[in-house]
This record gives C-alpha cells, sequence and structure tokens, in this order.
C-alpha cells in the first residue's frame, strides 16, 4: 500500500501509483516564492514562454525584507508587483499580509491532499495540513512558470509515530529540535517525514504547523500527517474568517480532495516518540542539530531574543510569551514579529501586544524580519541570541561573530526577563 506522500505525488503525476526512488513528472496545485521573484522572472525572460502557464496556480508573497529595508530592495518590490500585475496572478499578498507558510494556509490557497513546490527550503511546512510541500530551486520555479510540470524523485518515508502527550512546559518545538538532534541534520535526506499516531490529536494547530516546517533542518524532502478534526476546525475557522465569500466550497473542495495515510505502507525506516519523554531543549550555536537538554545551559547570558518566523510566529506562541512578560520588564531586548496580520490582529485584540509593549518589547510588521539577516533586528558582533527561528548557522541573522540559540517562545521570552537561558517555571 502506498504511503500518505506517494498518495499525493501519483495524482500529481496522473497515475495510479508511484514508487520510491522513481522519477515521475507532476502538475503542481500551487507554485510558491517571496521576494526572490524579480530574480526568477528575470530567469523566465530568458525562456521562450512569454506567458506564465497557470496563473491561477500562482503565489507570490512579500515577506523577507518588508517593509523594504534599502532602495534596491524597494525596486525589487516594485518588479514583482509589475511582474504579477502583467500575468494575472490573483494569489499575490502585499507587505504587511505575512510570511508565505502562514498566508498561504491561512488564505486557503493550500489545503489537505494538495501539492505546493515552493522556492523557499521551509515548503515542507504545509504537511500539517496533509499537504505535499517541498522547496526547489530559483530555475525549477522558472520552469513551472512556463510549463507548469517539473520531475522530482519520489522520497522514501520516515515514519515517526508519536504517542502520549507533552508535558506540562514543554512545546513541539522542543519536540523538533529533540528529534533533529537525535537523527542530525542530514537524519531525513530526501526523505517524506510522515508523523502517525494518538499523540497527533493532542497537538495544537500551530504547533504541528512547528513541526512539519523544521524538518527541513533534518534534511527532509516533505512532511506530512493526516488532517483530522482540529485540521478541520481550524481551516473551518480560518477560511470564514479569510474568505467569506466562498469559504464553505473551499472547505467541500479539500474535503474531496483530502488523502489519508494506509497503516500496512511499507516505509524505509519507523521510529515511535513518547511524547512524556521530551523536555525543554535547546539548540546551540552554530547548528540546528546541536542540541541540548535547556537545563545544561541555564545561566548563559543572553542580549536579545527573537520571537517570530514561519516557525514560531504565530497567536500561541505571541500569548505564551505576552502571558510571562505580564507585569514585569524585560533585562535584554525583545523583538516580536508576528509571521501574518491575523495574528498580529487577533494578538492586539486579546491584548497580548499591550503586554509585550509595556515589558519593553519592540513588535515588527508582519513578515520574515532579521530570520535571515536583512534588517528588523540583526545582531552585532559578540551578541547572543535566544531565538523562536528554525536556523541558527553563523551569520544567519546578519552577523557571523554572534551566537545564536533556538528555543521555545516561551523561554526566548523568559530569558529576556532573566537575562540568561532559563526556563519559564524557573523565573
Amino acid at each position: 500500500m502506498p504511503t500518505l506522500t506517494e498518495q499525493i505525488l501519483a495524482r500529481a503525476a496522473g497515475r495510479q501509483r508511484v514508487q520510491p526512488g522513481e522519477i515521475v513528472v507532476i502538475e503542481p496545485d500551487v507554485t510558491l516564492s517571496h521576494d526572490n521573484s524579480a530574480a526568477i522572472a528575470n530567469i523566465f525572460a530568458r525562456l521562450p514562454h512569454k506567458r506564465v502557464k497557470y496563473p491561477e496556480r500562482l503565489a507570490i508573497t512579500l515577506d523577507h525584507a518588508v517593509p523594504p529595508p534599502t532602495p534596491k530592495h524597494a525596486r525589487n518590490h516594485a518588479e514583482i508587483r509589475q511582474f504579477a500585475r502583467a500575468q494575472g496572478i490573483e494569489n499575490f499578498f502585499e507587505v504587511g499580509r505575512g510570511i508565505c507558510h502562514q498566508v498561504l494556509c491561512e488564505e486557503g490557497v493550500v489545503g489537505p491532499g494538495m501539492t505546493l513546490l515552493g522556492a523557499d527550503s521551509h515548503s515542507p511546512h504545509y504537511g500539517w495540513l496533509g499537504a505535499f510541500g517541498a522547496g526547489i530551486g530559483r530555475s525549477e520555479v522558472a520552469a513551472l512558470w512556463a510549463t507548469g510540470q517539473l520531475w522530482l524523485r519520489v522520497p522514501e518515508t520516515l515514519r515517526i509515530k508519536l504517542t502520549g502527550g507533552l508535558r506540562r512546559g514543554v512545546t513541539s518545538k522542543d519536540l523538533t529540535l529533540a528529534l533533529i538532534g537525535t537523527l542530525g541534520a542530514d537524519g531525513a535526506a530526501y526523505m517524506a517525514v510522515e508523523f502517525t499516531g494518538a499523540g497527533i490529536a493532542k497537538l495544537t494547530a500551530a504547533s504541528r504547523a512547528t513541526l512539519t516546517n523544521m524538518m527541513a533542518e533534518m534534511g527532509a524532502k516533505n512532511a506530512i500527517m493526516p488532517p483530522d478534526d482540529r485540521t478541520w476546525r481550524w481551516l473551518r475557522e480560518t477560511l470564514a474568517r479569510t474568505r467569506p465569500q466562498d469559504y464553505q466550497q473551499r472547505l467541500d473542495f479539500f474535503a474531496a480532495n483530502a488523502l489519508y495515510p494506509n497503516a500496512d505502507a511499507k516505509v524505509t525506516r519507523e521510529l515511535t516518540i513518547d511524547l512524556r519523554d521530551i523536555e525543554p531543549m535547546v539548540a546551540c550555536p552554530h547548528t540546528v542539530d546541536n542540541t541540548v537538554a535547556l537545563s545544561q545551559v541555564a545561566g548563559r547570558r543572553v542580549d536579545v531574543g527573537f520571537i517570530g518566523t514561519c516557525t514560531n510566529g504565530r497567536l500561541e506562541d505571541i500569548a505564551a510569551a505576552a502571558e510571562l512578560v505580564r507585569g514585569r520588564k524585560l533585562r535584554r531586548r525583545l523583538l516580536v514579529i508576528p509571521a501574518s496580520a491575523l495574528a498580529l490582529r487577533d494578538a492586539t485584540a486579546a491584548g497580548y501586544i499591550t503586554a509585550l509593549l509595556d515589558a519593553g518589547a519592540a513588535i515588527g510588521t508582519p513578515g520574515c524580519g532579521p530570520c535571515m539577516g536583512n534588517h528588523m533586528g540583526v545582531l552585532a558582533p559578540g551578541e547572543v541570541c535566544i531565538s523562536s527561528a528554525n536556523r541558527n548557522f553563523r551569520g544567519r541573522m546578519g552577523e557571523p561573530e554572534a551566537e545564536i540559540y533556538l528555543a521555545s517562545p516561551a523561554v526566548v521570552a523568559a530569558s529576556c526577563i532573566a537575562g540568561e537561558l532559563i526556563h519559564p517555571a524557573d523565573l
């Protein structure tokens, strides 16, 4: 029996079945790009095709350098807007709407059973919805714009069965860091990571997205889990807000399109993780798989904290930080950037933004912020940052002589209160 990923790729290839290791040509439902769209358009312009074949399948989001920090970035954005208008791309999301992965989920552009190929390495994100998402290069995206098709190799599958539930004070970010630390940065190289088990039901929608998003840091081609009641509830409530005119039709489409795993599908490797065994974790400089228990590095100096990115910039993450800092003053700088305008709006309505501002935090425009070292919070030489982002490579936040630790948003906030790495329970 085929795995969930194999089922989705077979459909995208117009075939009954595909096999791991096989090369197939697929037509993805969605092709994603962001601020790199101008560079991709330059490649596209050198092809004989003058028009995008399926403009309705394209999604472009301005998110990596927003608002533009330099005239060069502003010109880049202007070129992308012009391209989107000329090609009739309706799924174009302006500065301030948020990070591509969060926005495309909120807007119902991607849903269960669908296939997305994107010019962003964290495209496995969409697997939390039961969709196939994979990152590709700019030339491949240009080819997709032109032809609507691309070949790829069907990945082998690593099945991870989750049992039990996370203990109080432990998050899916801790689970994710524990997995990457155990299996290594290449532990799932070009594999489909399929999450199964009763433990999934105990993870919130936001925390599931953290898990599939960061499987990119383990080398995965894609990560995926089956949609369940919580998935459908999130889609129903969110799409009713973002596309009230047709959300029921979109939900019906997703329901008809959804696929589910076969328990007896053949996989290459299988692991079982008891969520009760997971403890608060930290990824230490300068690799994501350099993970240790938070207790082993508690007390290390912190200069600045960052909460945000496609990994941990959702309402749940902002709420965790706000509840910790409420009535307190930060000893260290804390930058909070919501993953989307929707998350910012909800955090404002709930009073979380006020609590963070009262404590001394800074709030940024929804987008990627300093994650890739562009602007809005880049580091100085010798500074130590505690971040909820997905990467801590040397120079990732703009300065090679800085140190970046990765942890959950609650740990980031607690550490900025204490001035050192600490778990909220130890404040």
